[in-house]
């Protein structure tokens, strides 16, 4: 059975937005990809409402199994993280009035599961969510890269945690192997 993610890569100027559907074999295919964006000098509940109905449009149009949202984590630009904070917060609402799940990971997670490598920069998680999708060009700007992302980490977790046993091999990518390993090293330290 298919999975269908719809990843967000959540922010007040621009929130990616992404559906991705997994196969059981992990085979990943791109469905929608976009960003939905908000000016700078528009109040905070306008901006909000702008997400908010982008949101409900793509839940309405792609009905996902999951929502994959990046985790807020802490900056030293505390306004930025508020606005983070505040437009995931809506995402996550939209989500639970359809009771539609919703699983947070973090930017590391992400890096490592689509590249191998937690420390992976912007242009390599790019690089391969373009060949993870087969796509014949990058996805712009990178917070729509970034939601197709979240979108296959999610899913390449779930596959992970069902089938550790068998994560080292069968149709598991190497970044898949790396990310395995490393997400079980952790469990092992704590």
């Amino acid at each position: 059975m298919t999975l269908r993610v719809m990843g967000v890569d959540p922010g007040l100027t621009r929130c990616g937005l992404a559906v991705v559907d997994i196969e059981p074999n992990r085979r990943s295919t791109l469905v929608a990809v976009g960003v939905v964006g908000t000016p700078a000098d528009q109040l905070l509940d306008r901006r909000l409402l702008v997400i908010s109905d982008a949101v409900d449009e793509w839940l309405e149009a792609h009905s996902p199994d999951v929502l994959a949202v990046e985790r807020v984590f802490s900056q030293l630009n505390v306004s930025t993280v508020m606005g983070t904070a505040q437009a995931s917060g809506v995402v996550m609402v939209a989500a639970a009035r359809r009771g539609i799940p919703v699983a947070l990971h973090t930017p590391t997670e992400v890096k490592a599961a689509v590249t191998g490598n937690g420390q992976s920069d912007k242009a390599a998680v790019t690089k391969m969510v373009t060949k993870i999708l087969r796509l014949d060009a990058a996805p712009k700007p990178a917070d729509a890269a970034d939601a197709l992302a979240l979108a296959i980490t999610h899913a390449w977790r779930q596959g992970v945690a069902a089938n550790r046993a068998s994560a080292s091999g069968g149709t598991a990518t190497s970044a898949q192997r790396i990310w395995a390993e490393a997400e079980a090293k952790a469990r092992r330290r704590r």
